[in-house]
């Protein structure tokens, strides 16, 4: 499984991005679908999660209420929209698969597969 982050850009503090997961060749509907961020000299971290069948979400704390992950119906692209950004949100954000079930905050040693990140820089 191939996995493509696009959407990072730069964006004022307050503004809205939207970053999307898109498979390479082979299909990832039967897949969980992770977001994670990696701010410099920080370890990568958990944001947001959508299961398989795209009715769980799961979001980290400081991100709840701002941001939203959501696939689309043919459950081939997956979403997360990041609004009211704080300059705290610049990252690379990377989006990860995990096959096996997900029910919550995933662990970076839980994804079976990555896609390259994308980078968001929030300016205050």
């Amino acid at each position: 499984v191939q996995l493509q982050a696009s959407g990072g850009g730069l964006v004022q503090a307050g503004g809205s991005l939207r970053l999307s997961c898109a498979p390479i060749g082979r299909a990832v509907s039967s897949y969980n679908i992770a977001w994670f961020r990696q701010a410099p000299g920080k370890e990568r971290e958990f944001v947001a999660a959508v299961n398989w069948r795209g009715a769980g979400t799961y979001y980290v704390d400081s991100v709840k209420g701002r941001f939203t992950v959501s696939r689309d119906k043919y459950k081939k692209i997956v979403y997360l929209q990041m609004d009211n950004l704080k300059a705290e949100d610049t990252a690379v954000y990377y989006c990860a698969a995990k096959y096996a079930a997900l029910a919550g905050v995933a662990a970076v040693s839980d994804m079976d597969y990555w896609g390259e990140g994308t980078l968001v820089t929030v300016s205050s």
